[in-house]
């Protein structure tokens, strides 16, 4: 059983996610690549063990230009103290767009992909 579910997939992963959390878990709802989740009863949260449930979405947690820099200015402080390791899979140049999107959207990709101008 796990403690804490990151979904960004939605309507394919979502019950079964809700399935896989321990007591007093959490999953952080936060994409629907597969389509969205369809209404569902929380009482259903309860009866697998008083379960969280989260939708953020990024423009709460950036609503102010100073929160921005806040939360951005930690990130870039992560990567520059190693904290955080970036790995870049590919880089194209911006006359590639079009491949670098038919890479992922064919799932072959894995890491980050870098357009350059």
């Amino acid at each position: 059983m796990i403690d804490v579910i990151y979904d960004s997939v939605g309507q394919a992963t979502f019950t079964k996610g809700l399935d896989c959390l321990k007591m007093r878990g959490m999953m952080v709802h936060f994409g629907q690549s597969s389509g969205p989740v369809p209404p569902f009863d929380t009482r259903a949260l309860s009866a697998k063990g008083s379960l969280y449930l989260a939708r953020p979405t990024l423009t709460s947690h950036i609503a102010k230009a100073d929160e921005l820099a806040w939360r951005a200015g930690d990130v870039f402080r992560w990567i520059a103290e190693g904290k955080i390791k970036l790995r870049i899979e590919r880089e194209y140049p911006l006359a590639d767009t079009e491949r670098a999107h038919r890479e992922l959207e064919g799932r072959m990709t894995s890491g980050k992909i870098v357009l350059r101008t």
